[in-house]
């Protein structure tokens, strides 16, 4: 019979779920997973931070530019709630990410003595913050309930989990029918051809269709990119979809250009998309138009009840459509979506200086690196400003759009893509939400490129109380440390440049050093034009 902790047996179920990573925090409650985790340091590589929400970020970065399981682990309590922010980005964002924490010892859960680091009930906290969480009792439920955490994790709409152990059953020993067992993750429905029929219908009527991609299309690249030819319609998508078809493909709009089209679109086909420019940015609808979703998350049909809804993969249920085609293409339509595009990209052009140093880093970044955006001027803007050209290269943070995620995200962006660049775009705001692990980054040569755009303020919230409160300003003027000696303390090399040309120069020397770096770019308090018009444009 085998016996083994059941930290051990949690760090084995880890590896047998090909984990490599483990981002997190050692502490008391957690010991002997810690030690664990230390006979498994050749299989699975430990990375400590220097806050909680640092190590839960790390994890949600991995597991969003990989769509493998992001791991961390963090005491009980205080160190659960300090890595909330990022279980609730997880969620938001589809992310498929595994928090791994403790409790106080067996017997005194649910009795309120006070003990270290004890919450009325973490478990239910847990659930409110994740798609599933479980304790473990005893060593022999530890395959079975981080087995069935994994499919819950992985199966239909993705998202995070959680599974806490006491403290005192950490170390217990105990037997296991089946340490090897795995979860697996749950087919997805096959899409309905009544469905698919009815789909087709109105396809074929169709004169203007669009297609609006979203973060559950990332996977089915090649099958929308097939559609988007077949039906000659343009592709769009907000944030988690960006790059799905490339941005310099000839059926792509970038959502400015793609808002222009709309007024024309009579058949909306989204794909892995909660539809939100639709019905919460443009708010408002073409006359007449039909809708059809495809989405493996049957709640999806009545949240935002379509014409055609199809419950299925994205890139099952797009492979169905198109095969069900029939006919030939209609005329390309190239050259009309080029003019779409060109007259969006003048009228970006005027969201400056942000547009001028977005140009700047897309000519750095190599077509494959990855881009890692924040809650500030900078990262609005990219939403529709900065190109992409392969899903998943565009890291956001989904509707939660939590101040402060940004570079700890893009460390386990680049710990999950070692042979990447990876650039970090943040306002002074949200990076000193995280800076500390600025240590992390050059404990562990974690060679992120953070941009740290400084206007010594939270520019939103600045220009809202300029514009929309008359000048009263409370708590949006902010005293800074000087960002190039701060990253230089820390052991990175910093650099400060004025202007994009200079950005441009010194993004290509920082992404050729082995090592961590800092860009600080000064910028004049409440210069930069507002990027909402854009985001948020009145509805027609």
């Amino acid at each position: 019979m085998h016996r083994e902790t059941t930290g051990a047996l949690i760090a084995r179920s880890l590896t047998n779920h090909r984990v490599d990573t483990i981002f997190g925090i050692p502490g008391a409650h957690m010991y002997d997973f810690n030690d664990a985790l230390y006979e498994q340091r050749h299989k699975l590589r430990f990375i400590h931070t220097r806050h909680e929400q640092g190590a839960g970020y790390m994890a949600y970065g991995y597991a969003k530019s990989t769509g493998r399981p992001g791991v961390y682990t963090v005491v009980p309590g205080p160190g659960v709630l300090n890595s909330g922010a990022a279980l609730c980005t997880a969620y938001g964002a589809n992310a498929p990410v595994l928090c791994v924490t403790g409790n106080i010892m067996f017997d005194l859960i649910g009795r309120g003595r006070g003990q270290l680091h004890e919450l009325p009930d973490q478990l239910a906290t847990l659930r409110g913050l994740t798609k599933a969480a479980a304790r473990i009792n005893h060593p022999s439920e530890t395959s079975d309930v981080m087995a069935a955490l994994f499919t819950q994790m992985l199966s239909g709409r993705q998202g995070p989990v959680a599974v806490e152990a006491p403290w005192d059953v950490f170390g217990k020993k105990g037997s296991c029918d089946n340490p090897a067992q795995t979860g697996r993750v749950v087919p997805a429905p096959q899409p309905d051809p009544d469905e698919i029929k009815k789909a087709i219908a109105l396809i074929a009527a169709a004169k203007n269709p669009l297609i609006m991609v979203g973060g559950g299309a990332v996977t089915a690249g090649r099958e929308i990119r097939e559609l988007a030819d077949r039906l000659q319609a343009p592709v769009t998508a907000h944030r988690s979809g960006k790059g799905i078809v490339s941005d310099d493909d000839p059926l792509s709009l970038d959502f400015v250009a793609a808002r222009d089209y709309w007024k024309t679109t009579d058949v909306l086909i989204g794909i892995g998309s909660r539809l939100e420019l639709q019905y919460m940015r443009w708010r408002w609808m073409p006359k007449g138009i039909k809708v059809i979703r495809i989405d493996i998350d049957p709640t999806e049909m009545v949240r935002l009840k379509p014409d055609i809804g199809i419950v299925a993969d994205a890139a099952a249920g797009t492979r169905a459509l198109v095969d069900a085609l029939k006919g030939p293409s209609p005329p390309p339509r190239h050259e009309e979506f080029f003019q779409l595009k060109a007259k969006a990209r003048a009228a970006i052009a005027e969201v400056q200086p942000q547009m001028a140093y977005l140009d700047a880093i897309r000519a750095s970044l190599p077509r494959d690196g990855f881009f890692v955006e924040e809650v500030s001027q900078m990262g609005f803007t990219s939403r529709f400003g900065f190109p992409v050209y392969a899903p998943r290269q565009y890291v956001t943070c989904g509707y939660q759009d939590n101040l402060g995620f940004g570079y700890n995200t893009a460390l386990g962006v680049k710990v999950a893509n070692p042979d990447k660049a990876v650039v970090s775009v943040s306002g002074d705001g949200g990076f000193l939400f995280g800076l500390q692990e600025l240590a992390t980054a050059v404990h562990h040569r974690i060679n992120v490129v953070a941009i740290v755009f400084n206007n010594s303020a939270y520019g939103n919230v600045l220009r809202d109380q300029q514009q929309t409160y008359q000048g009263r300003y409370i708590g949006s003027d902010l005293t800074n440390p000087d960002f190039v000696r701060l990253a230089e303390s820390f052991g990175l090399t910093g650099y400060r440049v004025s202007s994009p040309a200079a950005l441009r120069k010194t993004l290509e020397e920082a992404l050729a050093l082995d090592a961590p770096s800092l860009i600080e770019v000064p910028v004049e308090k409440g210069s930069e034009a507002s990027p909402w018009p854009f985001i948020h444009p009145p509805a027609s």
